[in-house]
Formats: C-alpha cells, structure tokens, sequence
C-alpha cells in the first residue's frame, strides 16, 4: 500500500469541458468532508464534483460518487485509479464544468478515469507496511538485551523515556510480531515487561 504526503492539483480539457483533478492525503471520513466541500465552494458553478477515497489501511473503507453523471461513469472510474497505484488515506474530486459536448458514457468513463491518472502521476507515493507498536518496560542493565532484539527483528523505535526504568515503543512487522512477542516472554524473569496495541501502518523509509 501506499500513501502520499502533500495535495497536488492536475487539470484536463476534453471536447470542450473542463476536468479538475484534486488529490489530497486525509485519513478519516470527516476529513475527507472537509477537503470536498472546500472544493466545492471553490468550484460552486461547476457542473459535477464527483470522487472517490480510499480510507484506513488497517481496515479498509473505499467508496465513490458520480455527483449526477450517469452511473459508474465518474466515481468508479476515479476510485480504480487509486486502486490501480494501492493508494490509502487519500481522497480524489474529480471538477467538471461542462463545455457544451456531451462525452457520452464511455467518454466519461475514460476521461474521468485519465483525470484521476494525471493527478496521481504527479504525486509522490511512499510505500507503508503493516506493524504492531509494542511498549517495552526494563531496567539499564538490560539495555543491551533490548538493543540486540531490535536489531534481530529489525524494529523502528517510536518513542524512548529513560527515568528510573527505560520505556521504549518499538514497531515490528506484523508477520515478526508473534516471534518477537514469544521472545520478550521468554525475559520475563529480568523484569522486562511488554504491552502490544493494535496494528497500525508506517511510511517504509
């Protein structure tokens, strides 16, 4: 899967209409609503806002919109565009203001579509993966046990607290996850102690 980082806009002319391309990383449903009626009140006279966003990679919610043009002309279109490239978390309004030509439905759909592929192309994709965070608790002289491990399994740290005990959240690939859980049990008579949440994704650097 993959994700973008920044909103990039492409446009288009086809037989007279005019197709804007909006692409914008979001993350929730409300935020997508944010980012479409922004568009929308930029663009109040256009003929059509149709879209299509491709939300949570963990759990995946995807859905499309033909803002009034004929059915799976425009919104399916847009959202096999995001499949094609595995993008998430992203949203895509497609603007149209109608230039007088009617395109016809196979033209819609190819239009859309190419609109939908023009913005994504100028975008700047970052592949993710899937991890579990995983909280660790041990005292300093395990330090080099910890260090050890996170090299074996290949773990990113996300965040350190070094008070009385070190605290450290570790993110693992989720198909290490089970194999580096079994291997901090196996401590649990150094008082190191664990606590794992749900998955979640990460940019791969």
């Amino acid at each position: 899967m993959n994700i973008i980082s920044e909103s990039v806009q492409e446009n288009l002319r086809e037989r007279g209409s005019k197709f804007l391309g909006f692409l914008f990383p979001c993350n929730s449903l409300s935020s997508f609503d944010i980012h479409l009626q922004e568009i929308k009140t930029l663009h109040p006279t256009a003929s059509h806002h149709c879209y299509a966003y491709r939300l949570n990679p963990v759990n995946l919610q995807e859905f499309s919109s033909d803002d009034g043009e004929p059915n799976g002309s425009a919104g399916l279109p847009i959202l096999n565009q995001l499949k094609s490239v595995n993008l998430v978390n992203v949203g895509l309004v497609v603007v149209r203001y109608f230039g007088g030509t009617k395109l016809g439905k196979t033209g819609l759909i190819e239009t859309y579509g190419k609109s939908a592929r023009l913005s994504i192309a100028v975008s700047n994709p970052r592949p993710i993966r899937l991890v579990v965070p995983i909280e660790i608790c041990f005292q300093y002289p395990q330090q080099s046990i910890i260090n050890k491990l996170k090299s074996t399994f290949q773990l990113s740290e996300m965040n350190a607290e070094y008070l009385e005990n070190v605290k450290i959240s570790v993110a693992c690939s989720s198909d290490l996850h089970l194999e580096f859980v079994n291997e901090l049990e196996k401590l649990a008579h150094l008082e190191i102690t664990f606590k794992k949440f749900a998955p979640t994704f990460l940019p791969i650097s």
